[in-house]
């Protein structure tokens, strides 16, 4: 009884350490010893394919690139700033991120005073709710439904939004509404027939297309049209972070 280890499996084989060629003559069939042969071509072919496995195994995997760049559509996502401003932040966020409420409370500000309002930067407003936030769907919904009766009821709402973070359960989010003046049968149908969930799943599909999978993200991008191609910017980062980028691309040749 021979024992052949193999990957980590022990295969008990019931042959000789080797097939003399009398086999036949010595009590073995000529089929018997075929099949030992056949047996051991099998093995051996075996031991060749792990050995090539293990070499493989042993060779460095490439380098995974992240994607560092980006292109998406902006067409029909809410903005603040010129159209035709000379550079577009599309950002990518949940209402209910505290990640996101950073980027809010300590850099949009400042952000927009320098840049938004300036003209220098089209700031574009997409969805990207993560599933283990249980209420950040809703509060892009409602977000969208304030944005039918006019920009600034988005902008206001998203604000409000941000604010109470913590607090986007749908009654509390219904009372934000109240508070902003919006004419609540509208908003209530509009939030109730989910109507723009599609544009929401959209802006989700978008932000994966160009591996983008937590919030807040963004894409800093020359140009000013519907399609816009650049860098993407992960996290909460300081202003100092985006000052420093918008300057590199406002000074760098066409």
């Amino acid at each position: 009884m021979k024992k052949i280890i193999l990957a980590g499996f022990t295969f008990i084989l019931c042959i000789p350490f080797y097939l003399p060629s009398s086999a036949h003559s010595e009590g073995l069939s000529k089929q018997q010893g075929d099949a030992m042969l056949q047996e051991l071509r099998t093995i051996r072919v075996l031991l060749q394919q792990q050995q090539i496995r293990n070499q493989q195994g042993r060779m460095p995997s490439p380098a995974v690139r992240p994607v560092l760049r980006g292109k998406v559509s902006i067409k029909g996502s809410p903005y603040l700033g010129k159209k035709r401003a000379p550079l577009t932040l599309v950002e990518f966020t949940d209402y209910q991120c505290p990640y996101c409420k950073r980027f809010y409370d300590n850099t949009f500000a400042q952000l927009k005073k320098v840049y938004i309002d300036t003209g220098k930067v089209r700031f574009v407003s997409r969805n990207l709710p993560l599933p283990f936030h249980p209420f950040a769907e809703g509060a892009a919904l409602a977000a969208a439904c304030a944005g039918d009766q006019g920009k600034k009821k988005y902008w206001r709402m998203r604000d409000t939004l941000f604010s109470h973070s913590p607090a986007l359960q749908a009654d509390k989010v219904l009372g934000y509404a109240k508070e902003l003046g919006l004419n609540m049968k509208r908003f209530n149908r509009c939030v109730d027939s989910k109507k723009h969930l599609k544009k929401i799943r959209q802006d989700m599909a978008d932000a994966r297309a160009i591996s983008i999978t937590g919030t807040p993200s963004f894409l800093l991008a020359k140009g000013s049209g519907d399609v816009v191609e650049g860098e993407k910017l992960v996290g909460a980062q300081p202003f100092a972070v985006f000052d420093a980028r918008i300057k590199a691309l406002l000074n760098s040749p066409k």
